[in-house]
Formats: structure tokens, C-alpha cells, sequence
């Protein structure tokens, strides 16, 4: 399972991609199960220079019976600042922050990793 994240050009924030447009909860991105149709997304995201900055598909891992950023940096990312509980995204609490508090597995993701190759 992967996502599509990226920065948003105008602020720097953290954007996950869903169903054409960004959303800044990683909760509401859209996952994709099949490698094609993430990276017809990754390249439709790509085509926005305006709008984002490094758009790059994430690979995911089931914690807590939802899905989360496999990746520290990741999680990281989505749950915004995390030099205080009280800041950031991670403040809002919930199951889906949970689940990104708990989750475990690689420093990066491939996703990432392709990046920076490029």
C-alpha cells in the first residue's frame, strides 16, 4: 500500500494527494494498493510546479488496524511538528494519530530514496 505526498510551493506544508486535489491530513489521503495507478497519480502531481514540491509515492504499514507512513521521516511529516504533543497535527489526537504514533519500520521510504537518486 503507498500514498502520494509532497510540499505545498506557497507555505511548505506537509500535503498527502486525494483523488486529484491535496489534503493535509494523512488520514484523508488516498492509498493506493497497485503500484500503476500510484504512480499515474505521482505523475499527474508532478505536473504541478505551482502548486507542490517533491511529490513522491510512500510506502505504507497497517498499525493498529489502520494504515501508516512505514518510514519514520514520514510519519514525522504527517503528524507535523513534533518538538511538543500540544503542536502540530498530532495535537488533534484520535485513532488515526494513534496509529501513526505507534507504527514502526524503515528510516525512509522507497519512494524517497528515488528522489533523492534522481
Amino acid at each position: 500500500m503507498k500514498a502520494l505526498t509532497a510540499n505545498r510551493l506557497d507555505d511548505g506544508e506537509v500535503v498527502f494527494w486525494k483523488a486529484g486535489r491535496w489534503v493535509e491530513r494523512f488520514a484523508e489521503a488516498e492509498l493506493f494498493a497497485g503500484a500503476e495507478t500510484g504512480e499515474v497519480a505521482e505523475a499527474h502531481a508532478k505536473n504541478q510546479p505551482t502548486v507542490v514540491v517533491d511529490a513522491y509515492l510512500i510506502d505504507l504499514v497497517e498499525s493498529e488496524g489502520l494504515w501508516a507512513p512505514l518510514s519514520y521521516r514520514e510519519r514525522i511529516r504527517a503528524l507535523g511538528p513534533t518538538n511538543h504533543l500540544g503542536h502540530g497535527k498530532q495535537a488533534e489526537g484520535g485513532a488515526a494519530i494513534q496509529a501513526l504514533q505507534h507504527a514502526s519500520g524503515a528510516a525512509r521510504s522507497t519512494g524517497r530514496v528515488n528522489l533523492i537518486k534522481r
